[in-house]
């Protein structure tokens, strides 16, 4: 390279990491390989910073600026990304940093630009998207780009945005379908979306727009919520935003809200094993309601209610009766939260957005560029017809939860050699069930939609699987992956309710099971116990950091308090016959060394409890829903004693209310509605004064005509109880407020 000739900061600011998101993990490890064998190409750069790569083999590779590698020219037989393209930016890296003085900067003092004997440009400090202008966006984006980026805007979508954390954990904007990452501070061309088109698309402009309506952000910060505003209206004095509009002043949206409240009266009066012939009319017009309304998230909680009734039905093993009360009491709590949404000043933003509780704008899906996913776990379920599974998937390089869906007609089971055999061998893809839940995917036809749903055609040409490896969860970071038990149960406590956040598959793919899907992975994971509840048919296991060799030889009487735990808990499914035997195995050392687990974890009297999926040991990977049935001697002993009785006080309420759920209160004999009464007792008693005030009053709305009230009520109950199962704490605040 000259000295006279401007280096090109956006090639220095681009990191391993970046370069792997840009290209592939392949291509980077090699060309990283060769410039540590000092093989470089020689570099040229023109007077406009387009620079040349000559190869010892003959290849020319050409990158111009404000092109992207994949725009790149290289005279190799590649049809796309080659590792040519890679090797030119590293290169330029190696000689721009061999030949940087100490010391200099990467600007001159003058404001002239840098020259190629500068410094790298400084990418350790904190920066924002939100620096690239109308002019930035202009000449990275053509116009019909940011035209159709207008027209996305105007169904003011909620995006995520995280700022700067470092060099290697760039800024990130989360669009309900897909995730922008900025990888340069001085180019837009480098911004990764991680939809078909890949950069330059119209999500880049929306991703931008949000960092600047976001206003500043502290480098590390919590991802903050912004609703995007269309560019034209964006300076517009707080003007309200159509879910709230709709929720104030809209006659179709208070009478759909009437609805809501006539079919959960129906379905709590009459209760949920009527026959479905006479609610589905209703719930067809009721979501065809909310998806005139656009209040997607609402269709949403509909469409897994109705679910849960037909799995009721069909006696499937997708149906948790307590699972129902949950989804009952988010369907009311969402409305309610989303009509109190209010953004409380003009120069701040509101902690809740009733578009986001609603879901406006995340209709539809978007087809994926180059995806790779990594198996977290597999949930199966079978019923007297079908069969199916859901297969849970990380994306390592967006952090985001992705969740497989497949279901089958049983008629060939007999012939398949049995029930879960057969479930096994179901090609998903084109790939057995079995591999794919144990396996990475590397996949160029995949499809996603905003509640995390994905989908991959089949195509041996466009997927490929590898095998689960100890290490295959290294790139997972918080808050998907808790490197602390304490960590975990803290994130768990600051994160907000359910019915206010976002709806994601995975957090209703746990068949049995409530929470937030998570890893759990932090040096010498150790198992404090592990037993099995033969009453309860359940798998219980204690497991926390193994002290250091060190503090083993302190003396015992100096000793601190004993670390936090995390418990286990794996219920016997029939579906899942090998599942309790492959986590007894993988605790009792069988395959290693622990190192990581993954499930859906939840608070209960404090204590993070996890329904486990998989986990990773030292030897490899146990999938537990898709192990073969390999019988393991357990330990008997029953945790019904150590239940606290605040919880286990509101755990029975809340059985109480799935028991008249299921069976209707107009149906309850004057034997129940007794117990019920001595239950407001017991509440009373244990100092839960607001749980037995509503409990009280449902059994006299029972005996009265004010019977639209119970709604509410029995919702308000059920969040409650929810409440003070997982805190151990005697009441929660009012959700609608």
């Amino acid at each position: 390279m000259s000295a006279a000739v401007a280096v090109r900061p956006d090639l220095l600011e681009l990191t391993p990491e970046a370069l792997t998101a840009l290209a592939n993990a392949g291509f980077v490890k090699r060309a990283q390989k060769d410039v540590a064998a000092g093989l470089l190409p020689r570099l040229e750069a023109t007077a406009d910073g387009t620079v040349t790569a000559s190869f010892d083999d003959g290849v020319r590779t050409s990158l111009p600026p404000g092109r992207t590698l994949r725009d790149a020219q290289c005279s190799c037989p590649a049809s796309g990304m080659c590792r040519h393209r890679v090797m030119l930016v590293l290169a330029y890296q190696a000689q721009a940093a061999a030949l940087a003085p100490s010391g200099s900067a990467s600007a001159s003092s003058d404001g002239a630009p840098p020259s190629a004997t500068d410094a790298p440009a400084e990418t350790d400090a904190a920066w924002s998207p939100a620096q690239f202008d109308d002019a930035a966006l202009a000449a990275s984006l053509a116009p019909s780009v940011l035209e159709q980026a207008g027209k996305l805007a105007l169904a003011r979508p909620v995006v995520g945005v995280q700022a700067w954390r470092s060099a290697s954990a760039p800024p990130v904007a989360r669009l309900p379908m897909c995730s922008v990452r900025f990888f340069s501070r001085s180019s837009l061309v480098h911004a990764r979306c991680d939809c078909k088109q890949g950069s330059g698309c119209a999500h880049v402009a929306i991703a931008v727009w949000a960092f600047r309506q976001a206003g500043p952000l502290a480098p590390g910060s919590a991802e903050a919520m912004v609703e995007v505003l269309p560019p034209a209206s964006a300076g517009a004095d707080n003007a309200a935003s159509p879910a709230q509009q709709l929720l104030m002043q809209n006659d179709a949206a208070r009478a759909f809200r009437a609805q809501i409240d006539t079919l959960l009266l129906s379905l709590w009066l009459d209760g949920s094993s009527q026959p479905l012939m006479a609610l589905a009319a209703r719930f067809e017009a009721v979501r065809a309601q909310a998806r005139a309304l656009g209040w997607n998230w609402v269709d949403d909680v509909l469409d897994e209610l109705w679910q849960l009734l037909q799995a009721q039905q069909a006696r499937s093993s997708r149906f948790e009766p307590l699972r129902l009360v949950r989804v009952l009491a988010e369907l009311w709590a969402r409305l309610q939260a989303a009509a109190h949404a209010e953004q409380p000043k003009p120069s701040e933003r509101p902690a809740l957005l009733a578009s986001q509780i609603l879901g406006l704008g995340v209709k539809g899906e978007v087809a994926l560029d180059h995806l790779r996913l990594v198996s977290l776990g597999a949930q199966l379920w079978s019923d007297d017809t079908e069969e199916g599974a859901s297969v849970l998937f990380a994306d390592p390089d967006t952090q985001n939860v992705t969740v497989l869906e497949r279901q089958w007609s049983r008629a060939a089971d007999a012939a398949a050699g049995g029930t879960a055999q057969a479930l096994m061998n179901r090609r998903v893809a084109g790939f057995p069930l079995r591999q794919l839940a144990s396996g990475q995917v590397i996949t160029k036809t995949a499809t996603r939609r905003a509640n995390g749903l994905v989908d991959i055609a089949a195509g041996a040409r466009q997927t490929g699987v590898l095998p689960l490896s100890p290490i295959s969860w290294n790139d997972l970071v918080a808050p998907l992956r808790q490197d602390s038990v304490a960590a975990l149960v803290a994130h768990l406590r600051e994160a907000p309710p359910d019915f206010v956040r976002p709806r994601q598959a995975a957090s209703g793919a746990s068949a049995g099971a409530s929470g937030q899907l998570h890893v759990v992975a932090f040096e010498r994971l150790a198992v404090v116990s592990c037993h099995w509840d033969a009453a309860a048919q359940v798998l219980h296991a204690a497991l926390a950091q193994a002290p250091a060799q060190e503090a083993d030889e302190a003396d015992e009487n100096e000793a601190g308090p004993p670390p936090e735990q995390l418990h286990l808990a794996l219920p016997h499914r029939a579906v899942a016959p090998g599942a309790v035997d492959a986590l007894a195995r993988s605790l009792s050392g069988e395959y290693g060394a622990l190192r990581a687990v993954a499930g859906t974890v939840h608070l209960q009297g404090g204590v993070a409890v996890m329904q486990p999926l998989s986990l990773l040991t030292a030897q490899r990977a146990v999938v537990l829903q898709v192990e073969a049935v390999a019988p393991q001697p357990l330990s008997l002993n029953s945790d019904s004693d150590d239940v606290p009785a605040l919880n286990a006080l509101a755990g029975e309420t809340l059985e109480l209310l799935a028991l008249w759920l299921r069976q209707g209160l107009r149906h309850q004999g004057g034997g129940a509605l007794s117990r019920a009464e001595a239950q407001v007792q017991r509440l009373k008693q244990a100092g839960l004064d607001r749980g037995a005030g509503l409990l009280g009053a449902v059994l006299e709305n029972l005996r009265s005509a004010q019977r639209p009230a119970l709604v509410a009520q029995l919702a308000m109950l059920g969040l409650l109880m929810q409440g003070v199962v997982q805190g151990g704490a005697g009441g929660v605040t009012n959700p609608a407020a």
